[in-house]
Order: structure tokens, then C-alpha cells, then sequence
């Protein structure tokens, strides 16, 4: 079993900043990717950025330019920065684990965070 603890999120004003961080803990021997998804109401899920073990990232267009996603994978953990937020990037905020491979475990698996909210005020 693989917990994922977000931190950091919460109310902001428009062109402000926050930074969101995520810790994974359990029994991992590796995590080829981590990121962060974003849900707003009534809306899918989507990509904000994902960051690999390789060091490639990839994030979502509204996002580009203006978040910034870095991973300490020492401490199988990941921060988002985020600036120049804007009021369409309100929403629950998911850290990503995709392909945990963990002790004992014969296939790697994909873990969600419980998602942290982000509300970003005009």
C-alpha cells in the first residue's frame, strides 16, 4: 500500500502564487512518474504537469509558463509551483503516482492522493 499526503493548497488572489507539495510513503522501491492532475467542478480530470524518473516532463497547456513542477526522488516527493494563478485554475488538485513498484509487490501500480483544493478569487 502506497499513501500519497498533499500539502499546501488553498485560497489565493488572481496573478498570486502557491506551491503544493506531495510525499509518498510505503514500502517503494521505485515511481516512474509524478505529478499533479486538476479537477474542477463538474469537469474531468486533467493533466497540470507529470515528471518522470528520466527528468521528462510534460504539462498541460493552460499551464505552461506558469507552473513548475520539480521532484526529489530521494524522498519520493513532488512540488508544484504555481504563479500567476488565475480564477480558471481553481479546482482539486491530485498528486499523480503512476508505476509504483513496492516491495513484495509483483506489478506496479498507479496511486491517487486524496486532492487538496485550490481556489484561486478574481
Amino acid at each position: 500500500q502506497v499513501d500519497l499526503v498533499e500539502s499546501g493548497g488553498g485560497l489565493v488572489h488572481s496573478g498570486g502564487s502557491l506551491r503544493l507539495s506531495c510525499v509518498a510513503s510505503g514500502r517503494i522501491d521505485d515511481i516512474a512518474t509524478m505529478g499533479w492532475y486538476r479537477q474542477a467542478p463538474g469537469k474531468q480530470r486533467e493533466l497540470v504537469a507529470t515528471l518522470t524518473n528520466e527528468s521528462q516532463t510534460k504539462y498541460g497547456e493552460p499551464y505552461k509558463g506558469r507552473f513548475t513542477l520539480s521532484r526529489d526522488n530521494t524522498k519520493n516527493a513532488v512540488d508544484l509551483q504555481m504563479t500567476s494563478l488565475k480564477p480558471e485554475d481553481t479546482g482539486v488538485y491530485y498528486c499523480y503516482a503512476g508505476e509504483v513498484a513496492t516491495t513484495g509487490s509483483y506489478y506496479a501500480e498507479d496511486y491517487w492522493g486524496k486532492g487538496i483544493l485550490v481556489t484561486v478569487s478574481s
